[in-house]
């Protein structure tokens, strides 16, 4: 600096210091001075712009001419500074102020979403009408490393979670991301597709943020139905049958199946003609929602499973995953049985086109498969499919829309919910799967045809009731005449 400021004239500076004008030369001193000027500047983070008398912008650098007698004034300077640098202060406290007000109102709506989502709202906010844009937390995954505790599952826990008697309501999320965690390792799923495990990890904790927390179709709903496969390959001798990518896809398929369920069925979204119906063409728009979810998760570097499989295997993949999240639509129930009922007979394992009708039937079985559970385990099932359901039907109500008599609070108990179910959709079901793995009547068909009798029995007392009910009313009107 001292080498190449030496090639400059001298010069000189007038300064105004308390109305007295002082000439002042180009000496180290001076420019010490403005130096440190400039320095303090600096350090306050403001700019300051030096003028003269007439407004004109004048340069503070070892190159600056030299002034007229007109000298600059150094209190007006002083003053500018320090109004300046208030005016900084003001501007900063008041910026602050901003970012801690939009961080509240950012809470406030994520809490008002919420609110909205679990009392069904109004029609505006309708969580139907997904967006992927809507939400910057969905399928936002973490890209540390996952921090949900470790849990060493306990030996009972690890033959407990092959059975259907698991007990589903005892576990946090972290615990049954763990259990999830478990199962993927046990079933060599992490080997065989060479999954990072840290990846895994991230990919569970993103499928968990993206499910919502409706009263029925909700995290948990996931894990039952994950758990239930998890049980029915053990039961079934799955591995011995099929190969370990239909366990990948059938157990990948059911921790999906339900993503970012909106808690309105199929039916609502077309008669409403929601933004999913409108998209999907009324074609199943809940089950090609919760695909298209999926799939944007796995897109993701960071949670992507299956990143290390061969990209024509990862096709194969992906339309079997599609495949077995598009039969659990119930709509569809009756084709695919029909279709399962043709091969049962004469079932082979070695034929592309069984397997995969075997697959559909069984994520079906797992998606619907409360009531194999004991009655302590499945009974507040139905409160919450009950709650769901009423739920929709009075939006439906609110909004001219048909409402079916099952999901109508008026009309429907919970005997009567149940018993047709299990008569009509789950005993049907189970008995066919039964011709090919007998081993699961003693343990998931009885406990369905149980159920049904519990219900039958409840229905009889709920019967009784009306019918006493009656007879007094009836009674008592003789009375008053």
């Amino acid at each position: 600096m001292g080498s190449s400021s030496s090639s400059y004239a001298p010069k000189a500076i007038y300064l105004d210091v308390d109305g007295k004008v002082q000439k002042v030369g180009k000496t180290p001193g001076m420019f010490s001075f403005v130096s440190i000027l400039t320095f303090c500047l600096i350090e306050m983070n403001t700019a300051i712009m030096m003028v003269d008398p007439e407004g004109a912008l004048v340069s503070i650098d070892p190159t600056m001419p030299t002034n007229s007698p007109k000298a600059f004034r150094i209190n007006e300077l002083k003053t500018e500074v320090t109004n300046r640098l208030a005016m900084l202060e003001k501007r900063v406290e008041l910026e602050g102020l901003k970012v801690v007000e939009i961080e509240k109102c950012k809470n406030d709506l994520k809490k008002l979403r919420d609110e909205m989502t679990s009392r069904g709202g109004g029609r505006v906010n309708c969580p139907c009408k997904y967006n992927f844009s809507d939400d910057g937390k969905k399928v936002t995954p973490r890209r540390d490393v996952p921090n949900y505790p470790k849990y060493t599952l306990s030996q009972e826990t690890v033959e407990a979670l092959k059975k259907p008697t698991f007990d589903v309501w005892h576990w946090e999320h972290n615990e049954m991301l763990s259990c999830l965690e478990y199962m993927y390792h046990d079933l060599g799923l992490v080997k065989e597709f060479n999954m990072n495990p840290i990846t895994l990890k991230r990919w569970l904790l993103a499928i968990q943020e993206n499910y919502r927390n409706n009263p029925f179709h909700n995290f948990r709903h996931c894990f039952c139905v994950s758990q239930m496969m998890y049980g029915m390959i053990h039961l079934c001798n799955l591995q011995e049958k099929l190969t370990l990518t239909d366990m990948g896809i059938l157990m990948t398929a059911a921790v999906c199946h339900d993503l970012d369920h909106p808690g309105y069925n199929n039916t609502y979204q077309i008669n409403a003609r929601t933004e999913l119906a409108v998209r999907y063409n009324d074609i199943s728009p809940l089950e090609n929602h919760h695909c298209a979810v999926a799939f944007q998760i796995l897109s993701l570097p960071e949670c992507n499973i299956f990143a290390n499989v061969d990209p024509e295997a990862f096709k194969q993949i992906r339309q079997a995953i599609i495949t077995l999240i598009l039969a659990t639509d119930m709509a569809r129930h009756g084709e695919i049985l029909d279709s399962f009922k043709h091969k049962v007979d004469n079932f082979d394992f070695t034929n592309e086109e069984h397997v995969t009708c075997l697959k559909m039937v069984l994520i079906k079985c797992c998606d619907i498969s409360n009531e194999v559970r004991p009655t302590e385990v499945a009974e507040p099932w139905v409160d919450c499919l009950l709650e769901e359901y009423f739920m929709q039907s009075d939006r439906e109500k609110s909004e001219g829309l048909p409402v079916a008599p099952f999901m109508d609070r008026d009309k429907v108990t919970k005997p009567t919910a149940q018993i047709g179910f299990i008569k009509f959709v789950l005993i049907p079901m189970f008995e066919t799967v039964m011709k090919l793995f007998p081993q699961i009547e003693e343990i998931m068909v009885q406990p369905l045809r149980d159920s049904r009798d519990h219900y039958e029995e409840l229905k009889q007392i709920d019967d009784a009731m009306t019918e006493k009910k009656k007879t007094e009313n009836m009674s008592l009107g003789g009375k008053k005449k």
